[in-house]
Order: structure tokens, then C-alpha cells, then sequence
């Protein structure tokens, strides 16, 4: 919801301008349940999550393409230079963030989800390699519209409301979803 912002991180205060539609129905979807909290009395939160992934991530998703492509010896079509970064949060983490905002989070809140790093798609791949020992063959592809260049959250907000603290690395989140669709393709 934020899209292209100057400054990072990015705070649940920042006025959200969304780059594609994706993002504004996600904006949409928060306005929406922020009203129906202000006028019916149902409580409801938002969780801006930030590029969650992990096992069982559905296969149109970019690690589950990474590594099948990988596994198969596929090229991996990367959209821009590969220096644009994400805020990785693996799907525990997400979890847990979801059980803490039903018990501890403020009606009518939004907070930040993250994985509390910041890393690009070239140190994604990089990473891959050395989990997999795979050197993987990439095309840079042309930017696509709508794909903004860097995600990062503050989850301070996160962290003093729902005790939310981000416990699984990019390096042991990659391995799990490695080791996990290793073990699909192999079957």
C-alpha cells in the first residue's frame, strides 16, 4: 500500500500511495474494516505484511519459482537489475502475528508485518546457491508497471502492541522452503 517511498522504512504513518491495483484493493480492503469498526462496534485490525513466503507457497509466487526452476534447470526471470529489495517474512512469523493481533492488537489498528531485513533478489539467488548448490540461470527482464523497488517495515509499532518480533532469517526460511519443495518434486 505504500508503494515507491523516499524514505525507509516504511511506517504504518506514511501516507500509502499504491502503485497498482493489487495495492489498492488491499488499501480498500482496510478502509473497509476500519469502518466497520467505527460504525458497528466490530473490532478489526490490519496487518500490512511484507512479502511472506515459506513452504507450501503457491507456485506462482517468486521463491517457489526460484527454486523449482532451479531443481529443473529452468531460467529464472528476474524483472529489473535484481538490486530492488524486499522485506522477506517467513509464514511462522506472519503467524504468530496474526494470534498476537486477535489477543493484544488496538481495534482499528494497522501495523507493519516483517521479516526484519532488507535484502535484494541478487542476494535471494545468491543465498539459493549456497543452500541448494545449484548455480542458478537468470534473465534480467524489463521492469514490470506496478512493482515497486524497495519494501522495508518499521515493526515498531508491531513489536510494542503485540510483542510481534520476527524469529526465522532469510537463510533458514529459504533452506525450508528448499528442503520442502525438494521433497515435492523428488515424489
Amino acid at each position: 500500500v505504500y508503494g515507491d517511498v523516499t524514505e525507509l522504512p516504511m511506517r504504518e504513518t506514511m501516507y500509502p500511495q499504491p502503485v497498482s491495483p493489487y495495492g489498492v484493493s488491499k488499501l480498500a480492503a482496510e478502509h473497509l474494516c476500519y469502518l466497520y469498526w467505527k460504525n458497528m462496534g466490530i473490532p478489526t485490525i490490519a496487518l500490512r505484511y511484507f512479502t511472506v513466503y515459506g513452504p507450501r507457497q503457491r507456485p506462482d509466487m517468486a521463491f517457489n519459482k526460484f527454486i523449482t526452476a532451479m531443481l529443473t534447470g529452468q531460467t529464472i526471470h528476474i524483472y529489473g537489475d535484481g538490486r530492488q529489495t524486499r522485506d522477506f517474512t517467513f509464514y511462522s512469523d506472519a503467524v504468530q502475528a496474526n494470534i498476537s493481533a486477535m489477543t493484544q492488537g488496538q481495534p482499528g489498528g494497522v501495523y507493519n508485518i516483517g521479516g526484519g531485513s532488507r535484502v535484494s533478489v541478487n542476494e535471494v539467488l545468491a543465498l539459493l546457491e549456497q543452500i541448494t548448490g545449484i548455480t542458478p540461470n537468470v534473465s534480467y527482464e524489463r521492469v514490470m508497471q506496478g512493482d515497486v523497488r524497495h519494501t522495508y517495515a518499521d515493526t515498531t509499532r508491531a513489536a510494542a502492541d503485540l510483542a510481534y518480533e520476527p524469529t526465522v532469517s532469510i537463510q533458514e526460511g529459504l533452506r525450508q522452503e528448499y528442503e520442502w519443495l525438494r521433497t515435492l518434486n523428488s515424489s
